[in-house]
């Protein structure tokens, strides 16, 4: 495993870009307007990867055979143990066992591990256990269920960036903590040395332009719908669940949108779009599994509470992959 440097980094836009126009999924955006981050260490595409399971264990051959099929796509990095991979269902024994997976089937590839709770204390004795991990990073959201003020949201972030040796990205999703990080508190954040990005997933245009704007944070698109637009306006990357499908097709475009080359990466995103759009009608990552069971890298198999997908949207998404499939990269 790498120091966290991402191997398969976007390319930098040439500067001044053409006067370009794009019509994408929220609208236009101006190519004069597209900036690139200072650094990239956080760049490119990133997989949250699914826990595969088998007779409610997880299921490490099926683990090792996806992420060995990932590595080769051109991903930048792999996230383990996020909302993706079931994380609340796992105990700490097995999100260790997982992790230990992953870095033995993807050695030289950067790691981010995903890290949750609402106990602070706890919380910080799991960073001082996944201090001794070779890790790029800790993907870190708000504390859940408790909806604390700003003031307490930077106390948590501050108590594990503090206590971590890795660095640690923010995980702004106010559809699973109850709560969004104000613009302000995430300016606050981005001076501390050890909090360096952010996966975007806030729903909050306004504020991810003005994070992209301010550059101090690494901004990485977590809705996979805004994938596109986020580079575009000079963004970093994603972290993305459907870019365990399709994968190559993604690391393009995504160059493309960076390169400038707008027209190229606008033919390889509008055939995903529908995919997209598919895999979250339902939570995630019931679909996505779903999926990739229909593709044999896995069985169709999810803990409780989470269900799998319906008949129908299986259906569904195995058609529209089949058509994105049929399309020329």
């Amino acid at each position: 495993m790498s120091d966290g440097t991402a191997n398969n980094t976007l390319p930098r836009l040439p500067q001044p870009a053409a006067q370009l126009t794009m019509v994408i999924s929220i609208g236009l955006v101006f190519a004069k307007d597209v900036r690139v981050h200072a650094t990239d260490t956080f760049s490119g595409l990133w997989i949250p990867l699914v826990t595969p399971f088998h007779n409610d264990a997880v299921d490490h051959l099926a683990l090792r055979k996806l992420v060995q099929h990932l590595v080769p796509q051109g991903i930048a990095g792999i996230v383990v143990c996020g909302s993706t991979g079931e994380a609340a269902a796992l105990s700490a024994d097995e999100q260790l066992a997982v992790l230990d997976t992953v870095a033995n089937a993807a050695p030289d590839l950067p790691l981010v591990m995903g890290l949750s709770g609402y106990h602070l204390p706890d919380t910080l004795d799991w960073v001082h256990t996944l201090n001794s991990r070779k890790l790029a990073g800790l993907l870190v959201p708000a504390p859940h269920y408790i909806r604390p003020p700003q003031a307490g949201l930077l106390q948590w972030f501050t108590a594990i960036a503090d206590a971590s040796t890795q660095p640690v990205l923010i995980y702004d999703i106010p559809a699973r903590t109850g709560v969004a990080l104000a613009l302000a508190t995430l300016r606050t954040l981005a001076l501390h040395p050890n909090i360096t990005a952010i996966k975007d997933c806030g729903g909050d245009q306004a504020k991810t332009h003005a994070l992209i704007a301010d550059e101090q944070l690494q901004v990485l698109a977590g809705d996979d719908a805004n994938i596109f637009t986020t580079l575009a306006l000079g963004g970093t990357g994603a972290i993305a669940a459907s870019g365990h499908v399709h994968t190559a097709r993604l690391v393009t475009l995504m160059q493309h949108v960076v390169r400038g080359e707008l027209a190229a990466a606008q033919a390889l995103w509008r055939p995903l779009l529908p995919l997209i759009e598919a895999l979250f009608v339902e939570p995630n990552p019931g679909p996505l599994k779903a999926l990739l069971a229909q593709q044999d890298w896995m069985r169709n198999e999810l803990r409780a509470p989470m269900t799998s997908a319906s008949d129908e949207l299986t259906a569904r998404l195995a058609a529209i992959s089949a058509s994105v499939e049929a399309i020329p990269r």
